[in-house]
């Protein structure tokens, strides 16, 4: 339990360190764009491809059960909520922990290993904000911005099997979605993202920021990572379906 409680500890310090020096020395632009870059942008692939899939099997599941009442319009409606409120935000953070995360903890932890964390503190640099801040917040802006595209394609992809594969029409497809689906739907499913974000962030920087034991350390560290960002992903999930809908 000691263990525990110290390691949170020193999770939680460097958090908010982070934080305070994101304010205090904040990092270049161009080290917080590099960042984001990868985070947003070279993962798009990925969670558009995720999403659009997930969204075609949504419909797929539900064509059989609204036939019987002949209520296939509503298949939109159904994609639109699953995906704003819990698929979109839950499945883009789960990519974004599996490649953006263990290779933020991989590259922190190689760094510490090596030694060239110490070389930045004496050279007078910051690590905390030269290497953990603009990481924290590039995730907490980006799986948001990936969220949106997630809610995109997934909506895309149960439209296309929808009408195209089972023949619902077209008009009531959009026209129920549009109906049924408030903007609290799409806005909470983002809140739930911007704090899979944080979480994902501070978790990876943290098991990679204090990574011991070498080259087998930096392995234990990056699946620890994956593990404890994907538990806590799902965990909080809960709470905040519970505090926004």
């Amino acid at each position: 339990m000691l263990k525990f409680f110290e390691e949170v500890g020193k999770a939680t310090l460097l958090t908010f360190w982070s934080i305070i020096f994101l304010f205090k020395e904040p990092p270049k632009l161009k080290h917080f764009i590099q960042q984001l870059t990868y985070v947003a942008a070279e993962t798009t692939p990925v969670v558009v491809i995720t999403s659009l899939f997930s969204g075609g099997v949504i419909a797929l599941q539900t064509y059989s059960t609204f036939h019987k009442f002949n209520a296939e319009y509503l298949i939109g409606a159904v994609v639109a909520l699953s995906m704003g409120r819990e698929l979109a935000p839950v499945l883009t953070s789960l990519m974004v922990v599996a490649r953006v995360g263990s290779a933020m903890t991989a590259s922190i932890g190689t760094m510490r290993i090596t030694q060239q964390i110490d070389a930045l503190e004496v050279m007078a640099i910051n690590p905390v904000s030269f290497l953990v801040t603009p990481r924290i917040f590039a995730t907490t802006l980006g799986v948001p911005m990936l969220t949106v595209l997630s809610d995109i394609a997934g909506i895309f992809g149960g439209w296309f099997v929808a009408t195209k594969l089972f023949g619902v029409n077209e008009y009531l497809y959009w026209r129920k979605m549009v109906d049924l689906t408030e903007f609290h739907d799409i806005m909470g499913g983002i809140y739930k993202a911007v704090f899979f974000g944080f979480i994902i962030g501070a978790v990876s920087c943290y098991y990679g920021f204090y990574t011991t034991g070498g080259t087998k350390g930096v392995g234990r560290a990056t699946t620890n990572s994956v593990v404890t960002s994907s538990m806590l992903v799902l965990i909080s999930d809960y709470f905040l379906t519970a505090l926004i809908f």
